[in-house]
């Protein structure tokens, strides 16, 4: 007898493993790694709304892994919004490649034990093995943030810098005001029309 197995993760196949080998099978298990990485929990982030991607960071470093949701409807408002973006992430990542099927969300909800068949999200929380991973991937994060937002050095002074005590154009050298003379082409124009006005009535 031959089995093949695609997709189980590390636990499942070795029980299938010790299983097949108690019945003299032969057995070919195919594992998927589907945790979280570095690389995938960066590219998670990147991907997110800038509302999801505070929810998550909140999570992550605020709480701990672990955070009220009152907390963070006073700092992000609606939840719906966030959530709804984190959850689709998953299944995105997965159709463009980014990680494998099966991966699980790195947030969950906490259900009110209190009303269990109303599900109210009392908190969110992430798993103890997938912090360090998030908390890497928001350090790299923040890191190419401030990297492209490095303002680029001033070009150097090619002419010639005017004079602090030079008087500013269209001042005079004893000047208090500007000097802004009326042009007299224009009252006489003014006044042009003013007439051809009285001669029309």
């Amino acid at each position: 007898m031959k089995i093949t197995i695609e997709g189980a993760d590390k636990d499942f196949a070795e029980k299938l493993v010790a299983l097949a080998a108690a019945h003299d099978a032969e057995l070919t298990v195919a594992t998927v790694d589907t945790s979280w990485t570095v690389e995938r929990a960066t590219r998670y982030l990147r991907s997110l709304t800038a509302g999801a991607r505070r929810f998550a960071e909140m999570v992550v470093v605020d709480g701990d892994g672990y955070l009220d949701a009152d907390q963070l409807r006073a700092a992000v408002g609606k939840l719906n919004g966030p959530t709804v973006a984190l959850s689709r992430t998953i299944p995105r990542g997965v159709r463009e490649g980014w990680w494998p099927e099966g991966t699980k969300a790195p947030i969950t909800p906490v259900y009110d034990p209190d009303n269990p068949s109303w599900h109210k999200n009392i908190a969110y929380e992430m798993t103890s093995e997938d912090l360090p991973v998030f908390r890497a991937a928001i350090a790299a994060l923040a890191t190419d943030r401030a990297a492209s937002k490095t303002p680029e050095p001033p070009a150097p002074w090619s002419g010639d810098a005017p004079s602090a005590f030079d008087p500013p154009p269209g001042w005079g050298a004893g000047d208090d005001a500007p000097r802004a003379p009326l042009d007299e082409a224009d009252t006489d124009v003014g006044s042009d029309n003013n007439s051809e006005r009285e001669q029309e009535r």
